[in-house]
């Protein structure tokens, strides 16, 4: 059975300092973590959080605006936990697990929304020319990130997993939702955009029930922040030292996404080798130190935050200049010294700041 926690907060000052405690030390171990804070001065926050998708969900509000809300905000919780249930690859009872097993012999009906999240991550991987594709679970298996324990391939084992990796094998059906793979041995593995998804989808339920303003997080990597008539702060965390501040940014009806391999990794005879791996390729990206996205769905800017991190700065820049609706901020190793880059896209100077 799942469990709900329950806090009232402080007001003014307190709070905000508050918040930023509360999504502090990573709970998600994948992503760059990061932390919120702007609260206004007066209001009297309620969290309501969960553990789901291996990571902290946290619904923040003002308790004074919604004062019998808490139970809708359960009921967002619980949407999350279904789609965990449908999405992940780690329970074999999973849709996701039923597709991989199946499709190869013939397509397989799904849930509407999961074929229309499907085809949506399609468009995303041909749009970012295949840095970014959820039908590349072979490579995330053969390079040992499966289990997060990362162990060195052979070339001919990773040769074999890109010949089963690709977004081209997959068969969408739209007059009966159906899947279908052209190849046996693929693999689908939402995981750079299901919590994201997710997200969105709870978001969705909390503006049904009357919630307009909340802000709404998974693992410190993903949040949500609505009200069109309030801004949410939230700081992005130094890629190289997790205890620094290093940006922050303003959302006001946006999501927020970030990746990064700052705790998923493995050395091998003296080179370090991170868990995002560039699906053209077949090994892991290694030019970038994280990559944060700013877009209007929580999906978008999980998805994005992963083909930028494989793009690096060029495709990133390509990317937004083509879709203006996307901000980022992208940060490199420096050339020399042990300092770092940073490199701002399509961000306005009143959305953010440098700490």
């Amino acid at each position: 059975m799942s469990k709900s926690t329950r806090r009232a907060f402080l007001t003014g000052q307190a709070a905000r300092e508050t918040i930023a405690e509360v999504t502090g030390p990573p709970t998600e171990p994948l992503r760059a973590p990061l932390a919120a804070t702007g609260v206004q001065p007066g209001s009297h926050l309620l969290s309501v959080s969960r553990e789901a998708m291996a990571c902290l969900f946290e619904i923040v509000f003002d308790a004074a605006s919604y004062r019998h809300c808490t139970d809708s905000a359960i009921a967002a919780l619980d949407v999350v936990d279904a789609l965990e249930g449908q999405l992940t690859v780690y329970r074999d009872t999973s849709e996701v697990m039923h597709i991989n097993r199946h499709a190869v012999h013939g397509p397989v009906t799904v849930e509407r929304g999961l074929f229309e999240l499907l085809g949506r991550a399609v468009a995303l991987s041909n749009a970012t020319k295949g840095a970014f594709d959820i039908a590349s679970g072979a490579l995330s298996k053969v390079w040992g990130f499966f289990r997060r324990q990362g162990a060195m391939p052979t070339s001919d084992d990773i040769e074999a997993a890109l010949a089963v990796s690709g977004s081209h094998h997959l068969s969408l059906q739209v007059e009966d939702s159906s899947v279908s793979f052209s190849k046996s041995g693929v693999e689908l593995n939402l995981g750079a955009i299901g919590k994201g998804y997710a997200l969105d989808r709870a978001a969705s339920a909390l503006i049904l029930a009357g919630i307009d303003r909340f802000l709404i997080h998974g693992g410190n990597s993903s949040v949500v922040g609505r009200g069109c008539d309030h801004d949410w702060t939230v700081a992005l965390r130094h890629p190289l030292k997790p205890d620094v501040r290093l940006a922050e940014f303003v959302l006001r009806d946006q999501a927020l996404g970030t990746s990064g391999s700052g705790t998923q990794f493995f050395h091998h005879q003296g080179k370090r080798y991170g868990h995002i791996i560039d699906p053209r390729t077949g090994w892991p990206a290694d030019n970038t130190l994280s990559a944060t996205v700013i877009a209007p769905t929580a999906e978008q800017a999980d998805a994005l935050s992963t083909a930028f991190y494989v793009l690096g700065l060029e495709g990133a820049a390509n990317y937004c200049e083509e879709h203006p609706e996307i901000s980022a901020l992208l940060c490199q190793a420096a050339k020399t010294g042990s300092q770092i880059e940073i490199f701002p896209i399509n961000l306005r100077d009143e959305t953010w700041r440098r700490l």
